[in-house]
């Protein structure tokens, strides 16, 4: 695991159940089975490893809903969600005969009545154990988490669907069970607009993190800790998510196919080309390294790493080339262990290049001057129609005129009908992923009654590249909660302001401090922002900013899933059908010019 993570969400999940359920009646030198559903599965994933297991004394990891072999000398342990499909399926192991010698239930979250009654009737005698842990959240990395509910995004700002409130409700316990892990009980805030999504998650989050306090006999009547959430909706930045990102994972991942986190790629051994997957996440401490790095500053660097250990090698061309490495491997085995991490880095960077190149560049131009509405000299854009017919009318895909386009009109707060029709005719009459945004709250037709457009800070003296000017708003949030300098009548408090935060506690993102690593942090505050909607790879990489310069705080930065400028498109079209199997939105790709 790369160094700074050790401490991260991750760990300190991984460490609660294997205390919780790992731990709890473990035997010396007794081995068991360990019984895991769609969730629970996704949960040990982003935590351990099978080698950990093994080392706990688990021997064998069964899936709950597939036909398994009756081991009825060994004691089973559940880590389930309470749904009914898991506890009939754990029901039918025991109704008849044992299908093991005995059950070890623990449930990520409470359990109803109804399922624990059943539980009592069909296998009272084998169970030994039941619990439940709240548990439901995905650690994605260190300082990100999400609720692994990518539908929700259609429940709560779909006029089709009936189950907002349930959503809000599911999502409330979810996040109070990410609190209880940390054995945090924070202030709560939330941003007052664009629409009331977040004050109704705020005060049923709040009455939630009281209740679950009340009854946690451990922490009973805990008061507030040196925590704040912050809680917003999706449409109080429609920018970011939008913009071609030019640091290293949110590119990565905004351009090039990437599933589960694993990236494919072909690394050719002689004349065959073979195909070889490496996962992206932060076992991989190269990407760990990298993954918010500028694209320029990766590709200076990868190509050093590997000069680094090729000069040891007697390389004499100069110039690092994939199938220059490829052949070295091949004719030198100790070669590769040390070289495989940082070719599979050469290779993704050298695509995310490719990209830049072909049609990327010109657009991150016109997309930064509209986003930020100046030049990169400064100059305001006096006409935004100006800076984008060049996109429109060159051979871009779809799919870019689209992202262009709503940053134009993002840009105006909202564009007249007139102009409307003319855009739809230059991106294929693809109206709903344009008009769907007014959903999200964001102003898509000009009207008398706009909301006001958020201040942004002047980060005109900072250093950056001219195509990556734009900085995230979540950026200018976290560092104005950290300095108590957020407006409360934009962030209203939904419970008592923790002393951390009251002012006098509040630290600076610009003043300088002695601790530097996590250790240090974890004796400080924390700062919790969850997005309704989805969270972009470049808000992810402002919480690890933010935290770096501060310090004292750790920002720790969630939502429903995490998205890309495509997946987010897809939802804003999906917007327009109704309840019922998700369909996806298709744009032929036009190869560009």
């Amino acid at each position: 695991m790369a160094p700074g993570t050790e401490h991260g969400l991750k760990n300190i999940l991984w460490q609660k159940i294997k205390e919780t359920v790992i731990d709890d009646h473990k035997k010396p030198g007794e081995w068991r089975i360990l019984i895991l559903d769609h969730f629970t599965t996704k949960v040990l994933s982003s935590c351990c490893k099978m080698s950990d297991l093994m080392s706990e004394g688990i021997t064998i990891v069964e899936d709950l809903y597939k036909n398994r072999e009756p081991v009825p000398d060994m004691k089973a342990v559940y880590f389930i969600s309470p749904s009914e499909k898991g506890v009939d399926s754990l029901v039918n192991d025991f109704k008849s005969t044992y299908k093991y010698k005995a059950a070890y239930i623990y449930f990520t979250d409470y359990c109803p009545d109804s399922l624990f009654n059943k539980l009592k009737t069909y296998c009272a005698k084998a169970i030994r154990v039941c619990k439940e842990l709240n548990i439901s959240f995905l650690p994605y990395e260190s300082q990100v988490f999400t609720l692994d509910n990518p539908d929700a995004f259609h429940s709560i700002y779909s006029t089709h669907r009936t189950d907002k409130d349930t959503t809000l409700e599911k999502m409330a316990e979810q996040i109070v069970t990410l609190c209880a892990t940390l054995d945090e009980n924070p202030g709560v805030r939330y941003k007052k607009e664009p629409l009331d999504n977040a004050k109704k998650l705020a005060q049923l989050v709040e009455n939630k993190l009281g209740e679950h306090y009340e009854l946690d006999e451990k922490c009973k009547g805990k008061s507030k800790t040196q925590a704040q959430l912050l809680i917003v909706d999706r449409g109080f930045d429609p920018v970011s998510p939008i913009l071609h990102e030019l640091t290293y994972q949110a590119m990565v991942y905004d351009l090039i196919s990437i599933e589960n986190d694993t990236y494919k790629y072909q690394s050719k051994d002689g004349a065959v080309a073979k195909e070889k997957q490496s996962i992206l996440n932060e076992e991989d401490d190269l990407w760990t390294k990298l993954r918010h790095m500028h694209i320029a500053e990766v590709s200076e660097k990868i190509p050093k790493l590997v000069k680094e250990i090729s000069a040891n090698k007697k390389i004499k061309d100069n110039k690092i080339t994939m199938s220059g490495l490829s052949q070295l491997m091949k004719k030198m085995p100790s070669f590769r262990k040390q070289i495989s991490k940082k070719t599979v880095h050469l290779n993704l960077a050298e695509e995310c290049m490719n990209h830049f190149q072909a049609n990327v560049e010109k657009l991150c131009k016109v997309e930064q001057d509209l986003a930020l509405g100046a030049d990169t000299e400064g100059q305001k854009v006096k006409d935004p129609m100006r800076t984008l017919l060049p996109v429109l009318l060159q051979k871009h895909s779809t799919y870019d005129k689209i992202r262009a386009v709503l940053l134009y009109i993002f840009s105006l707060n909202g564009t007249t009908e007139e102009n409307l029709r003319k855009i739809f005719q230059q991106i294929d009459n693809e109206s709903n992923v344009i008009l769907n945004w007014d959903l999200l709250g964001v102003p898509i037709r000009s009207s008398s009654s706009q909301q006001r457009k958020t201040t942004r800070k002047d980060r005109s003296h900072e250093e950056t590249y001219q195509l990556s000017r734009w900085t995230p708003v979540m950026k200018d949030v976290m560092e104005d909660a950290i300095e108590n300098k957020l407006d409360t009548r934009e962030w209203p408090h939904k419970s008592e302001c923790p002393a951390a935060w009251n002012g006098s506690g509040a630290v600076s993102a610009r003043q300088k401090h002695k601790g530097s690593n996590q250790d240090d942090r974890r004796s400080g505050s924390r700062l919790i922002v969850f997005i309704i909607g989805g969270v972009s790879y470049s808000e992810m990489r402002c919480a690890y900013e933010v935290t770096q310069a501060v310090k004292s705080c750790e920002v720790i930065i969630g939502s429903t899933h995490i998205l890309t400028p495509r997946s987010l498109l897809d939802d804003i079209q999906d917007l327009s059908k109704t309840k019922g199997p998700m369909e996806t939105f298709t744009i032929i790709e036009e190869k560009a010019a």
